[in-house]
């Protein structure tokens, strides 16, 4: 035998070892691990497992699902069991969304092996595949699910259960039709040649269709010329559109015979309109188009709230997967809440609550090793130190030997500066924001304005108790005072952050008293956020994790909005689509007239400025398809409509509602905007015209 195969060879033994299965164990704790038998099904796109002592039983999860298989110990599980399972049998697979990690241990290092490759081959495969390839197994996907006895047939019972897996409700009469159609072979069951065309009949687009026909010199199809003329006309491309109309055609366009004669059919065209590059995303947004030698204090940063946590801040789980996760997402502010530990180790949790606690080196591991993997500009690490000065001293040691020549730290230059560094200067680094003494000693005393104690005076406020006006204070030791680059102060007004602040002092508001600013001095806050950050945090009231609008707190110009990341909804769905552009770098340049401390703006009084032109921006639905089902059970049908709503300042808000289709949903999908712009779900299709796009106030 050659003792150096191939990587092919290597490549094909790993799908067989894992065709063949083996058995893996699944752990979750010191008391729970279990063996469970794992295999790869002959599409190589899904892995079945069972329990042991299970006959039948298999549950299935697609290797698409899977975003990521990390090696080793790197996962808290698997990191406190290492002096049970040695790190080169172990491995993660960590999913997109938010459904868990699985941590594996294999019998041998040679087991772990093909898994880890075996798995990361698949997946690369299903990446590089090209539009047509997708879409033709994403066709098989559904001739597989809908093929009950697996006899490589499909007839009428099971295609009626298939219109409900696919969220269509049609009369019986009209789904036989189309089934009689399809059956070329009059066998009264469809072949999987026979399934495509099905497919293709019912997911015909009349409306894509006559979009087609309004730029087709024949009213079949669109020549290189046509559909130059669609790129620039509908898509507001310039010149290039010509090498780009031919560069669609052979991505796009099924038809072998279509493409040499360079002409893209109704069924490209319709495969192209549901692909990213159909998106109304601008594409030149998607790279980093943005200046970036500005100062910090000019851009949105994205920011996560209580990051170490996995679910509520009462009694959910923290976990150094928190931050993975956040980090992964863009993040370019987490949030680190330490307290004293046992045997001396600094811990994170939520305090004074039963979310568990991890420890803060894990946390410090975690974050260097996941800091810049996918942004390279600067990360800030946001400190809420309740420890002792002991430990304190234990944290600052942590910070420089874990993070090394990462971590930046403020120089006498700095605290003489007239404004922030830009984010290109600080590439690579990582900031710390907390508290800090300004005198030459070995511990100092400082105020206690970190953000639990905001958060007490907030909800002291709402109940109406008497309250103490004494600060408490807190010992704090110079050796992580030094370390220390954004200085958490306490606010004390406008007038003093005009005239006696630092721009490297920054101070964090709850979102209650961003509003309440908001409201009494907006143009006086927007000028604040020209120079110095501001750190904005939900309520305490929000145990659920609940988060709160972003844009109202964008719209006066704050930099640090952080938002519980861990929680979806509407509000990080505004928050991943802000920061999807500029190469999803975590860092978005502010408007200039948040930027600009010559002309004053109140974004609740925008009409106020001479310069004020109110404009309209208009979309025109045309089609949507392929909406997943709010309902799992099977026979559910929705009821879907299209919501295009737009957030920005209070005179801007607005959003319009189509009537809702019955019985249809696979037609139509619920589409929303975000800051003026449409950003369609990746697991969504939508087509939509704007007949005019324009940005109404600011």
């Amino acid at each position: 035998m050659d003792p150096h195969p191939s990587s092919c060879d290597e490549g094909h033994k790993n799908l067989e070892a894992m065709k063949a299965g083996m058995f893996l164990r699944k752990v979750k704790s010191r008391l729970w691990k279990r063996q469970r038998h794992y295999k790869l099904q002959d599409d190589c796109k899904t892995i079945a497992y069972k329990s042991k002592w299970a006959i039948n039983s298999y549950s299935t999860f697609s290797i698409g699902d899977v975003e990521a298989v990390r090696e080793g110990h790197q996962s808290e599980t698997l990191l406190s069991m290492a002096d049970e399972f040695p790190a080169e049998r172990c491995f993660t697979l960590v999913f997109c969304g938010r459904k868990g990690n699985l941590d594996l241990v294999a019998e041998s290092a040679e087991d772990a092996i093909a898994w880890i490759q075996g798995i990361r081959a698949l997946m690369e495969n299903m990446e590089n595949m090209d539009e047509n390839t997708k879409n033709d197994q994403w066709i098989s996907d559904w001739f597989f699910k809908a093929d009950i006895n697996k006899d490589g047939r499909m007839n009428f019972k099971e295609t009626k259960t298939l219109l409900k897996m696919m969220n269509i409700d049609m009369n019986e009469e009209h789904a036989s039709n189309l089934f009689k159609k399809a059956d070329k072979s009059q066998s009264e069951t469809l072949e999987h040649e026979e399934f495509v065309e099905f497919y293709k009949t019912l997911t015909e687009r009349k409306e894509v269709l006559e979009l087609l026909q309004e730029y087709s010199s024949d009213g079949q199809c669109l020549s290189q010329c046509d559909l130059e003329e669609f790129l620039r006309e509908e898509q507001l491309e310039g010149e290039s559109s010509y090498e780009h109309a031919l560069q669609l055609i052979d991505q796009y366009e099924p038809s072998d015979t279509a493409k040499m004669n360079h002409l893209m059919s109704i069924d490209g065209f319709l495969m192209y309109t549901t692909s990213p590059e159909g998106s109304i995303f601008n594409p030149e947004h998607r790279g980093l188009f943005q200046d970036m030698n500005l100062p910090l204090s000019h851009y949105y940063i994205s920011s996560s709230h209580n990051t170490y946590l996995m679910e509520d801040q009462l009694k959910g789980p923290s976990s150094v997967e928190a931050y993975i996760q956040a980090i992964k997402r863009g993040c370019r502010c987490v949030e680190v809440d330490c307290w004293n530990g046992s045997n001396g180790e600094p811990v994170v949790y939520h305090g004074h609550t039963f979310t568990s606690k991890i420890l803060f080196k894990d946390v410090l591991a975690t974050i260097a090793k996941f800091a810049f993997k996918v942004s390279e500009y600067p990360l800030i690490i946001s400190i809420e130190n309740h420890c002792s000065i002991e430990q304190q001293e234990v944290m600052a040691r942590y910070f420089r030997d874990i993070l090394g020549d990462m971590l930046l730290t403020t120089t006498e230059k700095d605290r003489t500066a007239s404004e922030l560094p830009s984010p290109e200067a600080l590439r690579m680094k990582i900031l710390l924001k907390g508290k800090k003494i300004e005198f030459e000693s070995l511990t100092g005393e400082v105020s206690d304005e970190d953000e639990a104690a905001e958060m007490d005076k907030d909800n002291a406020e709402t109940e109406s108790p008497p309250t103490d006006e004494k600060n408490s204070k807190q010992d704090l030791c110079k050796e992580l005072s030094d370390l220390v680059f954004c200085k958490s102060v306490h606010f004390h007004g406008f007038d003093h952050s005009y005239n006696s602040s630092k721009p490297y002092e920054m101070s964090s508001f709850s979102e209650s008293k961003v509003r309440k600013y908001s409201k009494e001095a907006g143009r006086d806050f927007v000028l604040h956020n020209t120079r110095q950050l501001s750190r904005v945090y939900p309520s305490g009231m929000r145990t659920d994790s609940s988060n709160y609008c972003p844009q109202d707190m964008w719209n006066i110009g704050c930099q640090i909005v952080a938002l519980n990341f861990q929680t979806a909804g509407m509000e990080m769905d505004l928050n991943d689509g802000l920061f999807s552009q500029n190469s999803h770098c975590g860092y978005f340049l502010k408007p200039e007239i948040l930027r600009n401390r010559e002309r004053c703006f109140d974004p609740d009084n925008p009409h106020s400025r001479d310069d004020y032109h109110p404009l309209q921006l208009s979309i025109k639905i045309i089609s949507g398809q392929q909406l997943p089902k709010v309902n799992k059970k099977e026979w559910s049908i929705v009821d879907p409509f299209v919501k295009v709503e737009i957030y920005g300042v209070p005179s801007d808000q607005a959003k319009q509602e189509t009537e809702y289709i019955e019985n249809n949903g696979y037609r139509h999908v619920h589409l929303l905007s975000k800051d003026g712009t449409s950003i369609c779900p990746s697991s969504l299709f939508v087509h939509i015209k704007i007949t005019e796009l324009q940005i109404s106030g600011v």
